[in-house]
């Protein structure tokens, strides 16, 4: 079962935090919809999908933490970035990547779940300060928040991880 990154809780245990947060999204997080998420990588080899429920994990725990809707702010973050194609591969029907992605996969998540006005408006802006567009809710900016906070950390995570394997291939040469 899944985790977020830097977390001890995995999503499938019966701790309180794990159990709260799967009501929220369990719907989501078990589709077929979501699943594919993992063919795709999103940072430095982290697959979209982990991405996904990192953002939703820390989405959750923040928005609880300061009395805000959760469910909204888990779910947004698990919908966050559901579309189905690589960003890095050029397209020319496709325009700016931060925004154009986050209208595809909120587009994508009105069809495939259903979305309240909180989670689309997460979705829509997500990318925020690299759009313009403000964030209209709270949880919209926790939201985009957790995103920027779990991409450096996946970033980095993916950074040490090739670290270990360069001196463990090192090592073994000597």
């Amino acid at each position: 079962m899944k985790k977020a990154i830097l977390s001890s809780v995995k999503l499938d245990d019966n701790n309180a935090s794990a159990l709260e947060y799967m009501d929220c999204v369990r719907d989501i997080f078990y589709s077929d919809t979501i699943k594919k998420l993992d063919c795709f990588e999103q940072h430095n080899h982290t697959s979209r999908l982990q991405h996904s429920i990192n953002v939703s994990y820390y989405g959750f725990l923040w928005s609880k933490k300061l009395g805000l809707d959760y469910r909204s702010a888990a779910r947004a973050g698990l919908m966050h970035d559901m579309y189905f194609y690589d960003w890095r591969k050029p397209n020319a029907l496709r325009g700016y990547h931060p925004l154009w992605h986050a209208l595809v996969a909120c587009d994508n998540a009105k069809k495939e779940f259903g979305v309240n006005d909180i989670e689309a408006d997460a979705i829509k802006k997500h990318m925020w300060p690299c759009i313009i567009n403000f964030p209209k809710y709270k949880e919209s900016y926790i939201v985009s928040l957790a995103d920027k906070f779990c991409a450096v950390v996946e970033f980095v995570d993916g950074i040490e991880a090739l670290k270990k394997v360069s001196r463990f291939k090192l090592e073994k040469s000597n």
